[in-house]
């Protein structure tokens, strides 16, 4: 997936959830890697689930609007046949996520959680402490972004510019 020009790009990496959703922004322009903006969509728990995904979709669509992402990356969808309800509420929320991005004309990828692993430390079974560090080196931050989910949305959208735009070091 190499690109072919060294232009300044905007990604914007989603872990999704229907309680966090985490979100990072991030520019990069050949090696150079920075932070934009990054946060969470926390949709309020006790409400059902339609105004739930209501709420992720404004929200997600906002700092689309905002930031003005090239392309959007999204987390795959993970979990085992012994939470099919999981998979089925996840969907709905990463279908949300997509509809945010096509209404705004922005293209979507999806990376699994192993490939995330190994574009930032090498191995499909790194430790969440590792991608953490991993992040906070990157983008050169004093201590890895809380909560989780903010960090693993940056690990994300930084996978991908590896993955494409070969960022890291190494």
């Amino acid at each position: 997936m190499p690109r072919a020009s060294d232009a300044p790009r905007r990604i914007l990496g989603i872990d999704p959830a229907l309680r966090v959703t985490g979100y990072g922004v991030i520019d990069c322009a050949g090696r150079t890697v920075r932070l934009v903006e990054a946060g969470i969509v926390n949709p309020r728990t006790d409400r059902a689930l339609e105004d739930r995904l209501l709420d992720i979709h404004r929200g997600i669509a906002e700092i689309i609007e905002q930031t003005k992402p090239d392309v959007v990356v999204i987390e795959e969808l993970y979990t085992t046949y012994k939470n099919p309800m999981t998979a089925i509420l996840m969907g709905h929320a990463r279908g949300v996520m997509c509809l945010a991005s096509a209404q705004a004309g922005v293209p979507v990828h999806t990376l699994g959680h192993a490939h995330v692993k190994r574009a930032l430390v090498g191995s499909g079974a790194a430790r969440k402490e590792q991608i953490n560090a991993m992040v906070t080196r990157l983008l050169k931050l004093t201590s890895a972004p809380k909560p989780n989910d903010v960090s693993d949305a940056l690990a994300i959208a930084l996978a991908f510019a590896n993955m494409t735009d070969h960022v890291l070091p190494y």
